[in-house]
């Protein structure tokens, strides 16, 4: 049966086990395919209420223009898959866009942004065990560490033990570690300088019991000798978050193309950068991107 994103509603709300069907029809394929890289689009903005592109503070807020922008995404060549959360999934799955995609779930989106409790990341997405229910093909958590938030240590214990349920299941997990800290006006930040960027990578890569699924999803330091020595601090598989594109998106784009030369980095998760671009030509960022790859 063919599904369009104006009959998502009525599915839903008439025949909700067509989701649990879809996921088991579902056609998978290896984590890294013939390419050897991988080339994943990111979506779990919205549940961590994070709905802004640039000065559009709502721009992520229309679903169905969003899942328009994926479908369209995913099918562009070099697209290897989507990370994103159940809703968004879910959607996806019924529409049939998942088919020979990797398939990755956002795992802890509890830490909404601009709230208080915004370092204590809670693990409100997939589970470990949805994950593996789902035949989904990987997780993916935030770790921010904020060392004057009491909230980053149950982070950082949560993290562990979600690190050691996937790996108990043979499942990769892709950890995007940052030191975070408040501002003046209480905002929490990223520290991107390459210090505060190889601090968060080991102390993501000794977490759990085992280190032998997770992954390293990390940002592209600013100066690219000193990207480098940061990913020289492991020697776990990574990929590049991409972040937002500046005014500039040319130089965002060499930092890219410098950081995906280096050794242990295995391709790129980028989001709005690629379904928001300034010009609005989704197929053109995306093959930009996979041509870098």
């Amino acid at each position: 049966m063919s599904i369009t994103i104006s009959d998502l509603a009525t599915v839903r709300s008439r025949t909700p086990e067509a989701i649990a069907e879809a996921a088991e029809r579902r056609v998978r394929r290896p984590l890294i395919g013939e390419s050897g890289r991988l080339m994943i689009v990111a979506a779990d903005h919205p549940a961590r209420g994070a709905l802004s592109i640039g000065d559009r503070p709502m721009a992520m807020a229309n679903r169905a223009d969003l899942l328009r922008r994926l479908v369209l995404a995913l099918s562009r060549p070099g697209v290897d898959g989507v990370l994103a959360t159940a809703d968004i999934l879910e959607d996806l799955l019924l529409l049939g866009a998942l088919e020979n995609k990797v398939v990755m779930g956002s795992m802890n989106r509890g830490g909404l942004a601009g709230a208080s409790f915004e370092a204590d990341d809670r693990f409100t997405g997939y589970r470990a065990e949805d994950l593996d229910r789902m035949r989904f093909d990987a997780g993916k958590l935030l770790l921010r560490v904020d060392y004057d938030d009491p909230g980053s240590l149950t982070t950082l214990h949560s993290t562990a033990r979600a690190v050691d349920e996937m790996a108990g299941r043979r499942l990769p997990v892709f950890v995007e570690p940052f030191l975070s800290r408040r501002d003046a006006t209480g905002r929490l930040g990223n520290d991107l300088g390459p210090e505060a960027v190889t601090t968060a990578i080991s102390i993501a890569s000794g977490l759990g019991g085992t280190s032998a699924y997770t992954w390293l999803k990390v940002p592209v330091t600013a100066d690219p000798e000193a990207m480098t020595r940061v990913m020289e601090s492991s020697t776990l598989p990574a990929v590049l978050l991409g972040g937002d594109l500046d005014s500039d998106p040319d130089r965002v784009f060499d930092k890219w193309r410098h950081a995906l030369r280096l050794p242990t980095v295995q391709g790129l998760v980028a989001g709005r950068s690629l379904l928001y671009p300034a010009d609005d030509d989704v197929a053109r960022a995306v093959d930009t991107a996979v041509g870098m790859l």
